[in-house]
């Protein structure tokens, strides 16, 4: 009997490639299972959301008609836009348009009035309860006014 020992060199680098592979082939795996595993279900969440969906028909529950509505408001001999953004149940933003630098500049309230109701109104999604400093009310009160015109244009009902 002849015992033979064979001797095995493994370089470091070697083994330090290897692991290195080993721990992305693991990653990948465990990134394709939580991927495919989401997927799964958003496709569940989304058959049940397409059955709740079609037992209410769109007309029933849409509030607004999706658009951009405006309404002037006349400041002295200049007229401004309050242009309103909705979408069937949200209103999304609230800005105004054609404010020249020379209103701005005999208006200072203006801009800062309607930023402040309109943070209010797209947070709370109604005209009810906005507050507002008493240095510009009557300008708030004016902006809301025009604001409240266009969501009257915007609602479905005044559509059909």
């Amino acid at each position: 009997m002849s015992a033979k020992t064979k001797i095995l060199v493994v370089k470091m680098r070697e083994i330090i490639y290897t692991v290195i592979f080993l721990v992305l082939i693991i990653l990948l795996a465990v990134l394709l299972f939580f991927m495919f595993r989401s997927r799964d279900r958003e496709t569940q969440i989304s058959a049940s959301q397409i059955a709740q969906e079609s037992a209410l028909s769109p007309e029933d529950t849409a509030q607004y008609i999706a658009g951009v509505y405006t309404t002037p408001v006349t400041l002295g001999d200049s007229t401004v836009d309050v242009e309103v953004t909705v979408d069937e149940n949200h209103i999304n933003a609230i800005r105004l348009v054609n404010l020249s630098e020379a209103t701005t500049a005999m208006y200072p309230l203006v801009s800062p009035s309607l930023e402040s109701i309109a943070a209010q109104i797209c947070q709370t999604q109604s005209l009810e309860n906005i507050t507002c400093p008493e240095s510009y009310k009557y300008t708030a009160q004016m902006l809301l006014n025009a604001v409240s015109q266009a969501l009257e244009n915007a609602k479905r009902e005044n559509w059909e």
